[in-house]
C-alpha cells in the first residue's frame, strides 16, 4: 500500500477569546481621613510578607501599637499628598489603565488593582472570571522584585484563583528594572532638570527592607553580605532586592552619563528598630553638604507613580533635611506616572510576559 508523503499541516493553536491584564500597585487609603488611613495600615501591615513575624505577634503589634498611633500622623501627611483628583497613585493608575487598554486593543481586558484597599485584586480577577478569560497576565508595578511587594501580589492572586473550577493560565511579570524603556523613562524626566542646572550630586533612594528579609531571600546562604556583594549583578544575587536596586542605579547612571563618584544609592522609609538595608537615605543626606555638595538631583526608582514616599518623603522631607544641613538646591525626579514611554514599556511587558 502506497503511503503519500504529504502530511496535513497542523496549525499552531490560536488563543480563544481575550487576555486579561491585571496591573497592580501597592495601594492607598480611600481618603486621608484617620479611619481610612488606619484601615489601610492594618491591611498593609498585617500581610505576613510585609512584617514577617508570627501572626499573633504581628496582630498585636499592628493593631495595638502601629495603626492606632501612626494613623493620625500618617493622615496629616496624606492630606499634604492629596489633590483634587484624590491619591496621585490611584489617579495615575486609572489613566494608565485607560491608556493601556486603548493601546492594546480589543484582544485584551485591562484592569487596575491595588494589593491593599481598592480597587482590589479580587474584583479584577472576578471580572476576568465572569468574562470567561483563561489567559491572564499580572503586572505588579514594582521594578525590583521583593517578597513584600511582588511576592505578596503573586501570593494573593494564587490564593484567589485556587478555588476556581477553571484555573486560568497566569503569567507574572517578575521585575522590569532592566527594561530599556523603564530606564529611559526616568532618564527623560531627569534630563529636563540636568539641562537647566549643574548638579553636584545624584541621589538614588529606594524603599528599604529589613535585612532579615534579604537574608531569607538568599537561598545560597553565602552571597548576601550587605556590602560589596551588590557591586555586580549576576545569577546568584539577581533575586536580591538590594542588588537589584544597585543595578537599577548603574543602568540609570549609564543612560545619563553621570561620572563615577557623583552618585549614591541609598534606602528610605525604615520602620522599627531592627536593622534595615543600608546606607540610610537620611544619614547620607546629612553628610552631603559637609562634603561640599550643595545641589542634588534625587531619584526614587522603586516607584512608578508619585506617592507618599516620593512626593512627600523625598520631595519635601528630604529637601528640608538637606537644607537644614547646609544644602542649597534639591530637586526630585518625578515618577513615570502616565508618561507615553511608560505605557510603551507596559505593552512590551504584557506581550512578552
Amino acid at each position: 500500500m502506497e503511503v503519500s508523503a504529504f502530511q496535513p499541516r497542523v496549525s499552531a493553536p490560536k488563543s480563544v477569546g481575550k487576555t486579561g491584564v491585571l496591573i497592580v500597585n501597592l495601594g492607598t487609603p480611600d481618603s486621608p481621613s484617620v479611619p481610612d488611613v488606619r484601615k489601610y495600615l492594618r491591611e498593609f501591615l498585617m500581610d505576613g510578607r510585609v512584617i514577617d513575624i508570627s501572626y499573633v505577634s504581628r496582630f498585636f503589634l499592628v493593631n495595638g501599637i502601629i495603626a492606632p498611633f501612626r494613623a493620625p500622623k500618617s493622615a496629616k501627611i496624606y492630606k499634604q499628598l492629596w489633590t483634587e483628583t484624590g491619591s496621585p497613585l490611584k489617579y495615575y493608575g486609572h489613566i494608565v489603565e485607560k491608556e493601556l487598554q486603548q493601546q492594546l486593543g480589543d484582544e485584551y481586558v485591562v484592569k487596575l488593582a491595588m494589593r491593599y484597599q481598592s480597587p482590589s485584586i479580587e474584583a479584577g480577577l472576578n471580572e476576568f472570571q465572569k468574562l470567561g478569560l483563561t489567559d491572564i497576565v499580572v503586572v505588579p508595578f514594582f521594578p525590583q522584585y521583593a517578597s513584600a511587594s511582588t511576592g505578596s501580589v503573586y501570593q494573593k492572586v494564587m490564593e484567589l484563583v485556587k478555588s476556581w473550577d477553571v484555573i486560568p493560565a497566569i503569567r507574572f511579570v517578575n521585575r522590569f528594572l532592566e527594561h530599556p524603556k523603564f530606564i529611559e523613562g526616568f532618564a527623560q524626566i531627569a534630563r529636563k532638570y540636568m539641562t537647566t542646572y549643574d548638579y553636584d550630586h545624584f541621589l538614588f533612594s529606594y524603599h528599604g527592607l529589613p535585612e532579615s528579609q534579604i537574608r531569607k531571600g538568599d537561598v545560597t546562604k553565602t552571597v548576601c553580605q550587605f556590602g560589596e556583594c551588590c557591586n555586580t549583578f549576576h545569577a546568584l544575587n539577581q533575586h536580591c532586592y538590594r542588588a537589584q536596586c544597585f543595578e537599577t542605579t548603574r543602568l540609570l547612571v549609564q543612560a545619563l552619563g553621570i561620572p563615577e563618584g557623583k552618585y549614591t544609592t541609598c534606602f528610605q522609609s525604615r520602620l522599627g528598630s531592627d536593622p534595615w538595608i543600608k546606607p540610610y537615605t537620611d544619614d547620607i543626606i546629612k553628610e552631603l553638604p559637609a562634603k561640599g555638595i550643595k545641589s542634588v538631583l534625587a531619584f526614587s526608582p522603586a516607584f512608578v507613580a508619585d506617592c507618599l514616599e516620593t512626593t512627600i518623603e523625598v520631595g519635601v522631607e528630604y529637601k528640608e533635611l538637606f537644607e537644614q544641613a547646609g544644602g542649597k538646591h534639591w530637586q526630585l525626579v518625578e515618577s513615570l506616572n502616565d508618561s507615553p514611554i511608560w505605557i510603551e514599556a507596559l505593552i512590551d511587558l504584557v506581550k512578552t510576559a
